[in-house]
């Protein structure tokens, strides 16, 4: 006998009414999502910050997953590394068949603690049917004071590169979601795996750091795609170049019990992607400073390397030889 939970909707009208709605309770320009515009209008002084991305169901989170909560941290990640504070967003979802009220339940109930850990609400979108995969794309907005962005091209010869958090934990976390005996053989707790599986299915990324990179960053952008492919753009748009240590590269507890056991490199790590760090560069007379603005923010900073006049990025192993880069990271094609 089905359960309610397990009954189709096949109105998007219910679809919106019952669950999205809700979402955007409190946003007068949402207008109860009842229109087909939503009017906004930022604070005087302030820019408009606009990103988006989209998840694909088999491509970047596995089939029956309903990663609602990371759609929407991974275009918040985008915000804060260009010194923005998200508010607002929209949300398209395209559905390969008509979707039940269990599956509807998790997905709004995973954008509700999004929306609370991010600070931002829901105001509009649009709801389609697809021959193709489940796909959730989401067009986050955020603000800034006015012309204070943080591009990626603007870093300088002699700045220090910078990392937030750790890199490689959602790598793993995938790797761990593919083979989870994976995790017990390199002397993983549970706790640990659990950890980097949660880095993976369900990043947050750090909304503090906003304020760290308006304030001292001279470049940033968000780690997505690896921090080696990720530095490489970076390096590439302000067309300079960057020394950089793997031994600086900080890692977890249960990142660094892996690359022991074998199972991991550093060069891997820094090639796995989806950490949602922030990647900064800022003159080396401002770092004490950003590192104790860091401190009473509570965000971990890490120098791995400088800036340099020579084009290209040089990877350094600990004895400071040059390492060649078997992959650098992710990419769409």
């Amino acid at each position: 006998m089905s359960t309610s939970a397990d009954q189709r909707l096949h109105s998007e009208a219910a679809i919106i009414g019952e669950f999205f709605a809700p979402l955007c309770e409190g946003d007068e320009g949402a207008g109860g999502l009842s229109d087909d515009c939503a009017v906004l209008s930022p604070s005087p002084g302030t820019d408009l910050v606009i990103t988006t991305d989209s998840l694909i169901e088999g491509v970047h989170f596995f089939p029956g997953d309903v990663p609602a909560f990371k759609a929407l941290a991974v275009n918040v990640s985008d915000l804060i590394a260009k010194g923005a504070v998200p508010e607002r967003y929209l949300l398209t979802i395209a559905l390969p068949e008509a979707p039940t009220r269990a599956f509807m339940t998790r997905l709004a109930d995973g954008l509700a603690q999004a929306q609370r850990a991010f600070s931002c609400r829901l105001v509009g979108g649009d709801t389609d049917r697809t021959p193709g995969p489940f796909t959730l794309t989401i067009t986050a907005i955020g603000t800034l004071p006015a012309g204070s962005i943080v591009r990626r091209n603007t870093a300088r010869p002699g700045d220090i590169i910078a990392v937030t958090g750790t890199i490689g934990d959602a790598g793993l976390g995938l790797a761990l979601r593919r083979d989870l005996a994976g995790g017990a053989s390199a002397g993983l707790a549970r706790a640990q795996v659990d950890d980097l599986i949660a880095r993976f299915d369900r990043p947050v990324p750090r909304i503090a750091a906003a304020a760290l990179v308006r304030r001292y960053a001279s470049a940033a952008m968000d780690i997505s795609d690896g921090l080696a492919k990720d530095l490489g753009r970076l390096v590439a748009a302000s067309g300079i170049g960057a020394d950089v240590r793997l031994d600086a590269v900080p890692l977890s507890k249960a990142a660094h019990i892996m690359c022991a056991h074998g199972g991991v490199r550093r060069q891997d790590l820094i090639a796995s992607g989806e950490d949602y760090e922030v990647l900064f560069t800022l003159p080396s007379e401002r770092w004490a400073e950003a590192l104790a603005l860091a401190a009473e923010c509570g965000v971990p900073v890490t120098q791995v390397g400088v800036m340099t006049q020579a084009a290209g990025v040089v990877w350094r192993d600990d004895e400071g030889k040059p390492v060649r880069l078997t992959t650098e990271g992710w990419d769409h094609f």
